[in-house]
């Protein structure tokens, strides 16, 4: 029997109060002890939120002097014990829906390629699963002149239905797209978010009102836009929250500085700071994996694991971001975020429950306990061009917007070290580039030997040692290398896969990382978003590295377009008795 809980709240989630509860007719004996044990509470609209999946309702309270005569008031009076489930029922409601409340989500930069490509889709797929609240807005905000109507044409464009699910399409994007709305104004304007809060009002018609921010903007102007947003566009009777997207600084002190800046108008519980990575299938399914199987957990530990890899590779250039990607590298685009983010989700002790603080507390000590980078333990390498084919692919410098003498690195690899109990001694290579041989990202975990090696002994074959693969991205799967006997009358041992891919075996479309961050951040889950010690510490670890690098300007060694990367990063390898799991074939064919 599967164990399940619901994917997305259904609309109702997001008005009833606890007085939904107590209508129940398992209730009645006990609604009469509570009002006379509280007899002058007022309900407010609920909390909703997931833990590990799992949706909760949380009611808040407040004390509120008796007033005058209403069918809440009746329910408190005793009244209850004789008025029908129908009665109770429609005094509760009469009651809620004077509580409703509406999220308005303003995309702040909606006219970039972020909003276009992944924000509106992800916003869109979750309206068509139903997962949004039964009242909502969407506003674009950006500098450029725009129509209601040319925003949703823009919109549009980049919107498509599930694979699974594309009954009524057509309707439900016309419906998504009537929810859109735009609002033109510059970012570090308080009149112009003014203007904004003025029209958010107008479509929230007196509605309880949440309001999300999502700043999908250049970083130098986050704290320009959450200064007015905070001062001008702030909701009045509900939360407020704000999505920041990274890069959060270039380093330590930059990191600290932003972070500082947001909390002059923002609580901590108020910014959402996004990586991407965090929501993917496969990075969010890690702790399932670990904790809800006890062939895995009692092996999560030095005793049985001899090196764990995390390797993320694109087989394209920098084609179009060359400025941007110059400014800050391959080592603050992608290792000191998304890898070192699944490395703690990966390695972080059992945390005391799944409550977003739990998890984020474990993480925190996790990186806190990873052994500050050496330069020797370090690759750094940067693509050049090269012809296959009869098609030539440019390089790195080659690119008009990236400096002729540029040493930012397109490629690194790393090895980190955990000095703790359970991992002491055990390699974690990292490696990540662009203009590489294939596109992917996995984590592969090598185990040890087995010690004694029976078939060495009786049959002169050296085992392979078992090799549990991840694969993030694309076609996501999940499978484990054993050791096989080969069907017949000899004694012939081959390496074989146990394999779960995801697309054999469930019929529904993996959802979009965004979609699942996005819904997180309206339900304020914060289990998947990086909190201010969390980063303080990822940046502590990468900080001195970069400095480092840049002080004694170390040139990258090149690599062709297309390959498998500087051949250094083989050797770094070897220094740990290790193999790169990715060299061969196999992990692109299982």
């Amino acid at each position: 029997m599967a164990l399940s809980s619901p994917k997305c709240p259904s609309s109702s989630c997001f008005a009833p109060t606890l007085l939904h509860r107590l209508a129940s007719p398992s209730n009645l004996r006990s609604q009469n002890l509570i009002f006379k044990r509280l007899p002058s509470l007022s309900f407010e609209s609920p909390k909703v939120r997931r833990r590990g999946g799992v949706y909760m309702q949380e009611a808040a309270t407040k004390a509120a002097p008796a007033t005058e005569e209403t069918p809440l008031n009746k329910i408190k009076d005793g009244i209850l014990s004789k008025s029908s489930h129908l009665e109770v029922r429609d005094a509760v409601n009469f009651d809620t829906n004077t509580k409703e409340s509406t999220v308005s989500i303003t995309v702040v930069g909606a006219s970039g390629d972020l909003a276009k490509k992944k924000i509106f889709p992800a916003l869109f797929a979750l309206y068509y699963e139903d997962c949004l609240p039964k009242h909502f807005t969407i506003f674009g905000y950006a500098r450029t002149k725009m129509t209601d109507a040319e925003l949703r044409i823009m919109v549009s464009k980049t919107l498509t239905c599930r694979i699974d699910k594309r009954e009524n399409c057509n309707d439900k994007m016309e419906e998504f797209l009537q929810r859109c709305f735009y609002h033109s104004g510059q970012y570090d304007s308080e009149e112009h978010f003014m203007a904004l809060d003025k029209t958010l009002k107008e479509h929230e018609a007196g509605k309880q009102s949440n309001r999300l921010f999502y700043l999908s903007i250049p970083p130098n102007i986050f704290v320009n836009v959450v200064k007015c947003a905070c001062t001008s566009a702030s909701s009045a009777n509900g939360w407020t929250r704000v999505i920041v997207e990274k890069p959060f600084g270039r380093d330590s002190e930059s990191s600290a500085t932003l972070t500082r800046s947001l909390k002059q108008y923002l609580k901590e519980d108020q910014i959402f700071r996004i990586d991407h990575y965090l929501g993917k299938e496969l990075v969010e399914n890690l702790s399932v994996l670990r904790f809800s199987n006890l062939m895995f957990e009692p092996q999560w530990s030095r005793q049985y694991i001899r090196n764990v890899q995390l390797i993320f590779s694109e087989d394209f250039g920098t084609e179009g971001r060359g400025g941007y990607f110059d400014n800050y590298g391959i080592i603050r685009d992608v290792m000191q975020n998304h890898l070192l983010q699944i490395l703690a989700l990966f390695a972080m002790e059992t945390p005391v429950s799944l409550d977003a603080e739990d998890i984020r507390n474990e993480k925190v000590k996790l990186l806190r306990s990873i052994r500050p980078l050496q330069l020797e333990d370090v690759v750094i390498g940067q693509y050049k061009s090269h012809t296959k084919g009869g098609v030539k692919y440019p390089g790195y410098i080659d690119d008009k917007t990236v400096p002729r003498d540029s040493l930012t690195p397109t490629f690194a690899a790393a090895a980190l070290f955990i000095d703790n109990a359970r991992w002491d001694g055990v390699p974690f290579l990292m490696k990540a580039g662009k203009a590489l041989h294939a596109r992917g990202a996995e984590i592969r975990v090598q185990f040890r030997h087995v010690p004694g090696n029976l078939y060495k002994r009786s049959y002169g074959m050296n085992l392979e040692t078992n090799e549990l693969v991840i694969r993030l991205q694309p076609d996501e799967a999940i499978y484990l290398k054993i050791n096989n006997k080969v069907p017949g009358l000899g004694m012939k041992l081959d390496r074989s896969n146990l394999i779960l891919h995801y697309a054999t075996r469930y019929s529904k479309e993996i959802p979009d990382a965004y979609e699942r961050l996005l819904l997180d951040a309206i339900e304020g889950e914060r289990r998947l978003f990086i909190r201010s010690d969390e980063l303080d510490a990822a940046w502590s670890l990468f900080t001195p590295l970069l400095k480092e690098l840049e002080e004694k300007k170390v040139v990258p060694e090149l690599y062709p377009y297309g390959s498998r990367g500087p051949v250094r990063s083989h050797y770094l390898a070897a220094k740990y008795n290790v193999r790169w799991g990715d060299i061969g074939t196999e992990s692109h064919q299982a």
